[in-house]
């Protein structure tokens, strides 16, 4: 039977996209791995990859379509042997949708069903598809299949990286008889929350409510896009599940100040130019170094401690926000830092970052000063264990060591920890972590 090209979850929060274009055409032959479109998620335009081999017999869905919902048929491979003709008329017409009254859940499975069914000789009766040791479906393409049975794999011990988990081509190749073929890069799933439904979001008072108390009065509607819809999820989520509690502190930059001062002059002739911020994200890494304990996740039923310290950044873009992950930044310096953040931030400003560009890490880093904010608090995104908010520098009277009055480059910063990871003890052990490395910031450089 033809096989129905799904709608892909190309980023952990994704729950539909826009088809933005197409990359092949009705008649075209696909490898595995050949592009197929690109698809605007709620973070990004990506490219999707076909997971499979045969003939695009008929495209469902035209490019430039909005709101087309995760593991909806978008398109139809043709498999070898296979026609046009072998299309059922149920399939919905290009651009358009199924019928109204098969409930979306429902037309999932038949896809299923329809689709991952074994290609046997059309004179005798397709055998029902094979079932794993638990008595559950599995599930894998006609292709798939016959090179199963060529090599006498057991498809019960292999480990599909298709969509629901279907086994695809490339998984039986990989796999060897009696052994279960490593999942396909599974990581960036297993690192990151699960996806929330839209109608999760925000509780509150509904449009139609709203509207009413504004009845006469002149506004505008801004309808929301993947990527705020997202963002008012995962927040009211994270301030209604987690328990956050705050550490302030002021930290004095003068010494920064002065060194970042010194280091740019010297570094200009290679074009770089350190920010005060990329001296934040070494010490936050720094601090996570020191205090391991705080360098944790919230996993569900556990806490999980990372090694390495990935940092992320929050970026503001229109519309919303990203915060791309710095990785293994304890172990990089102040400048390749300062370059590898530059190109994080201006692909996230255009929104070509990748999944695992910007999921995973512990801790983060939003950082208003340069919007003249001198303090505030953030909501920590999770799983993070906490996250530091950063204010401007400004100068300000301080008492000095000697007692006399003077002035100094203050900075107030505000640490939001999630309390299940991380006690007040430990969140205040962290946070001093990150000031001695910002008032002596030469040991950044040792």
């Amino acid at each position: 039977m033809p096989t129905e090209i799904l709608m892909p979850a190309l980023s952990p929060t994704m729950e539909e996209g826009t088809l933005a274009k197409w990359l092949v055409k009705e008649g075209d032959t696909v490898s595995s791995g050949d592009l197929l479109a690109e698809i605007e998620t709620d973070k990004a335009t990506m490219e999707f990859e076909a997971v499979d081999e045969g003939v695009v017999g008929k495209i469902l869905v035209a490019e430039g379509t909005e709101g087309v919902k995760v593991n909806s048929p978008i398109a139809v491979l043709l498999g070898e042997g296979e026609s046009a003709d072998d299309i059922g008329s149920g399939s919905p017409a290009a651009g358009g949708s199924a019928e109204k009254s098969t409930p979306a859940s429902e037309k999932t499975d038949k896809a299923l069903e329809k689709t991952d069914t074994p290609v046997e000789n059309s004179a005798s009766p397709a055998p029902a598809a094979p079932a794993a040791s638990d008595g559950s479906r599995i599930f894998a393409s006609p292709l798939a299949r016959r090179i199963a049975k060529d090599k006498g794999l057991d498809l019960a011990q292999v480990k599909g990286s298709g969509p629901h988990g279907r086994i695809v081509k490339a998984d039986v190749e990989k796999a060897q008889p009696g052994k279960a073929a490593a999942p396909a890069a599974a990581a960036a799933d297993t690192a990151a929350p699960a996806a929330k439904p839209a109608a999760a979001m925000a509780q509150g008072p509904d449009f139609a409510q709203v509207m009413k108390m504004y009845e006469g009065r002149e506004v505008e509607e801004v309808k929301l896009d993947g990527m705020r819809k997202t963002v008012a999820a995962r927040l009211t989520e994270a301030k209604q599940t987690i328990p956050h509690f705050y550490l302030r502190r002021d930290i004095r930059l003068d010494a920064l100040l002065k060194l970042r001062s010194q280091l740019n002059k010297q570094l200009e002739p290679k074009g770089v130019k350190l920010s005060v911020n990329d001296f934040i994200i070494k010490a936050c890494a720094n601090a996570l170094q020191a205090v391991p304990a705080a360098n944790a996740v919230w996993a569900g039923d556990r806490i999980l401690r990372l090694i390495p310290s990935d940092v992320a950044v929050a970026v503001a873009i229109d519309g919303g926000l990203f915060t791309p992950v710095l990785k293994d930044a304890h172990q990089k310096s102040l400048s390749a830092l300062s370059s590898e953040m530059k190109d994080l931030a201006g692909r996230a400003r255009n929104k070509k970052l990748a999944p695992h560009e910007y999921v995973g890490g512990s801790f983060a880093i939003s950082n208003l000063g340069m919007y003249g904010i001198d303090n505030f608090d953030a909501v920590i995104n999770p799983p993070h264990g906490a996250i530091l908010a950063v204010g401007a520098g400004v100068k300000k009277p301080v008492v000095g060591e000697d007692g006399e009055v003077t002035t100094a480059t203050v900075m107030s910063v505000t640490l939001s920890v999630d309390h299940r990871v991380i006690d007040g003890a430990l969140g205040a052990e962290l946070l001093q972590a990150i000031v001695n490395d910002l008032e002596s910031p030469m040991v950044m450089l040792a």
